[in-house]
Parts: structure tokens; sequence; C-alpha cells
């Protein structure tokens, strides 16, 4: 089983990678840029076909590891 997830910094926690890439972007002449905010993405290959588990699984790895909840949000998608 496969599965993704991807962590994002909350709304109103600063982005300086995301300002250094929008301010890049910019600079080469790609328009229509507003604003930008960069994230992580995990891709993870699961044994077993157990569907609720896998998700029970991934959601405490990432309030362990994956994701400082604190400023981070995560969302978990299984494929």
């Amino acid at each position: 089983m496969k599965a993704r997830v991807t962590v994002t910094l909350k709304n109103g926690v600063l982005d300086p990678q995301g300002k250094a890439i929008e301010g890049a972007l910019k600079s080469l002449g790609i328009e229509g840029v507003a604003s930008v905010r960069q994230g992580k993405v995990f891709d993870i290959e699961l044994a077993g076909g157990d569907r609720a588990a896998a998700e029970t699984a991934l959601n405490a790895a990432c309030e362990k590891l994956l994701a400082n909840t604190v400023i981070e949000n995560y969302r978990v998608e299984i494929a």
C-alpha cells in the first residue's frame, strides 16, 4: 500500500524559504506569482492491506516525527 504525507506550515507562520522561492521565481521572469508557501512530501510504502491501521500509524508518525504540529499541518493520503 502506498501513502503520501504532505506537511505544510500553518497559516500565519512566517515562511522565509517560501519568500525566497517567490523572489527567485519573479527574478526568473515568471509572472503572476502572488505568494509561495513551501512544504515537505513523504511518499511511504506500507506492508499489509489494512487501510484504517495504516492511517492510524501514519497519523502517529506525523505527530511524533514527520511534522512539528505546533507550526505545521499535515495531510495523509492512502492510495
